[in-house]
């Protein structure tokens, strides 16, 4: 059988995470990275640093998918336009002590991180990223390019709008909306009647 290699757009802490869980999983052997900060920067995670972002084209055909993988949703989203124009598949990972229902519907580009939690009917939309120890539960669902930061806690029924970013230990109660684009400070306790709007 041969290796496959899962190209990692973004070196940082969040793209050595994201490595990590990509092998845990048994999905991927092999794993390269592309930043901007290569040349200079050859290896990361005990890993290679083989591109830089506009260099991704020439790398179509040595990787069996791609992922952006770093905390700012614009830029996630610019990368994975990047992907997709290089025609490499873009690809979600999943790590294996996160807990996703089967009948979650998980976006194209997502990354779901240890000990997270995506309940049944959830939606996760494209690019978007659940943290360690994130609950999203039933009928939940998250924008493209959200982000929940390590800890959020989003009660069943919550809709997240696409880019918004809950940062670490937010929760969201029961009919809660957050709107497109907005970010939530730490430990932001969101309710019903405070709906945030975009």
């Amino acid at each position: 059988m041969s290796e496959l290699t899962l190209l990692i757009i973004g070196a940082g802490g969040h793209g050595k995470a994201v490595a990590e869980a990509a092998l845990l999983s048994g999905e991927w052997q092999r794993i390269a990275f592309a930043d901007d900060r290569w040349p200079e920067l050859r290896e990361t995670f005990g890993w290679p640093v083989v591109s830089d972002v506009a260099g991704l084209a020439v790398l179509q055909g040595t990787a069996a998918g791609a992922i952006a993988a770093v905390g700012n949703n614009a830029v996630r989203e610019q990368w994975v336009e990047v992907i997709r124009a290089a025609g490499l598949p873009l690809v979600t990972v999943v790590h294996p002590r996160a807990c996703v229902s089967a009948y979650a519907v998980i976006g194209a580009g997502a990354a779901i991180m240890a000990l997270a939690m995506v309940g049944v009917d959830a939606l996760i939309g494209e690019g978007a990223i659940v943290n360690a120890n994130v609950t999203v539960d039933h009928d939940a669902s998250l924008g493209d390019f959200a982000h929940l930061g390590v800890g959020v806690q989003l009660a069943g029924g919550v809709k997240i709008g696409a880019r918004a970013w809950l940062q670490a230990g937010c929760s969201a109660g029961y009919q809660v909306v957050v709107g497109d684009g907005v970010v939530c400070a730490p430990g932001t306790v969101l309710r019903a009647e405070g709906v945030v709007a975009g």
